[in-house]
């Protein structure tokens, strides 16, 4: 990670010598890429650093120089490294979309911005699609049939079969194929964004930009429209979809010298809706199930709900029963049951003491009395004590926050951390048990174990809305004091 970060420090010189520039990490989402946040002469960027996918790279830039000479609703670029390992561009900001949802519910301004999205989004297709070189796409240049069948081996091989279900291969790829067929009576001459949900939507002074189109092509309209207005996480009051649909249909329409067919559209709509469903639910068998990503796994109930409701209230384009028998199993009570996410209520009786300390002192006891808990060793991880500038600091201090996140091994020791710890916590929420205990020890309890201990303690309440209590004892003759999460 140091040579890492050394690297993105040497190219941004490039750009700007003799300037010192101090990166911000930023929270990595399902991709591989990272992402950091800098100022430079009072203009705040984002830096994107995708070294092992420079074809990812290539299509976003390329893209977005596109829609950027139309002024459309994208970030600018303001540089890229000589070997497309990294580019900067203009900060929209922190709040999505997605963020206005969390805040403030499914408001009437929540819909205005859902209404100017329809807007932006129409001109982003139409507009933004017209003489559009997709030269550069990641793999295929269009959703076209081959396209849309690899999506359903995605949903097929990452979360059918991860649930061991029984089916009928021939007759389930014979579905599929039928499925492709049908999509692709569709006109499929727009661009297509091919995630576009609200957490890609960035809101900056009321104004909407999209961002994290490196995967478009060229793709039928239906497909963007079904991904925002059915994203399982954001769980959209289904009145409000068939309103917006219509809403974006007409922007569309008003972009468009021969008009579409209204019929026709919302015809196919419902087969785009269940093929963006389809894939979701691969992406996040994947993600979750594969990778053991934890909010990939929280995601699956949200999609397999939102699939539910369209069985139980839309049909099927066409007559698919191999897929409709799949269907019903994996929305099936037991299935849906499976996946429930295990949180605390407000009757849990369950408390997680999270300690730091220093091994020159004793391992804290455990406070409930049965010996039990966890005991990690972080004095394994390169120590920011031994840099002078770090010395009077703490592991709650950003400098040193950022030198143990991507200077040393200190995410990948977290990861191993956090899913030993997951299992007790999960058990202990199902039995009611009152207490946990979690110590974290570094050489002088003042960097890596305070670090390690307040990253556990916003992980379980993120993840399991659990109390936890921290305490830094090395801390404590510092006028340092407890922190209930």
């Amino acid at each position: 990670m140091q040579e890492t970060f050394e690297q993105i420090l040497t190219s941004l010189n490039k750009w700007q010598p003799g300037h010192s520039i101090t990166l911000e990490s930023l929270r990595q989402a399902g991709s591989n890429r990272q992402y950091f946040r800098f100022s430079h002469e009072h203009q705040s960027y984002i830096l994107t650093y995708n070294p092992l996918n420079i074809p990812e790279n290539e299509a976003f830039l390329a893209f977005t120089d596109h829609f950027s000479a139309l002024k459309l609703p994208v970030p600018s670029i303001v540089y890229v490294d000589d070997a497309k390992k990294l580019y900067v561009q203009t900060d929209l900001g922190d709040r999505s979309l997605f963020d206005f949802i969390t805040e403030e519910g499914f408001s009437d301004n929540v819909k205005g911005l859902f209404k100017n999205t329809c807007t932006a989004l129409a001109q982003l297709q139409v507009l933004g699609g017209k003489e559009l070189d997709y030269s550069n796409c990641i793999g295929t240049r269009s959703f076209d049939k081959q396209a849309i069948y690899s999506d359903l081996l995605y949903f097929l091989y990452y979360f059918v079969r991860a649930l061991d279900l029984p089916y009928d291969k021939n007759l389930l790829l014979n579905d599929f194929d039928m499925l492709s067929s049908y999509l692709m009576q569709e006109e499929n001459q727009y661009f297509m964004h091919r995630d576009c949900q609200s957490r890609n939507i960035m809101v900056k002074e009321e104004d909407i930009y999209f961002i994290d189109y490196q995967g478009g092509m060229q793709g039928a309209l239906q497909y963007d429209i079904a991904s925002l207005l059915w994203q399982a996480r954001a769980q959209m009051p289904y009145d409000w979809r068939d309103e917006l649909v219509h809403f974006y249909f007409d922007e569309v329409n008003n972009l468009l010298e021969n008009k579409l067919s209204r019929d026709d559209f919302m015809n196919n709509y419902d087969g785009f809706v269940l093929i963006r469903m389809l894939q979701t639910l691969g992406a996040y068998g994947f993600r979750g199930l594969f990778e053991r990503k934890p909010h990939f796994i929280a995601s699956i109930p949200f999609a397999l709900k939102n699939l539910r409701w369209f069985l139980d209230n839309k049909k099927l384009p066409i007559r698919l029963p191999a897929l409709q028998k799949i269907l019903e199993a994996i929305t099936s009570p037991e299935i849906m049951e499976k996946f429930e996410p295990i949180v605390a209520s407000d009757q849990s009786k369950l408390v997680v003491h999270i300690n730091s300390f220093s091994y020159k002192r004793e391992i804290p006891a455990d406070k409930f009395g049965n010996g039990g808990g966890f005991v990690f060793d972080c004095r394994g991880i390169l120590n920011p004590g031994r840099i002078d500038s770090y010395k009077v600091q703490t592991g709650r201090d950003k400098d040193v926050k950022e030198f143990l996140m991507h200077k040393t091994s200190m995410p990948e020791f977290l990861q191993h951390v956090f899913g030993l710890v997951e299992i007790s916590v999960e058990t202990f929420l199902k039995r009611d048990f009152e207490g946990l205990t979690v110590s974290f020890g570094c050489t002088g309890g003042q960097h890596r174990s305070v670090f390690a201990a307040d990253q556990l303690a916003q992980h379980l309440q993120d993840k399991y809305k659990v109390k936890t209590v921290v305490t830094h004892i090395e801390q404590e003759s510092k006028n340092w004091v407890n922190h209930t999460y």
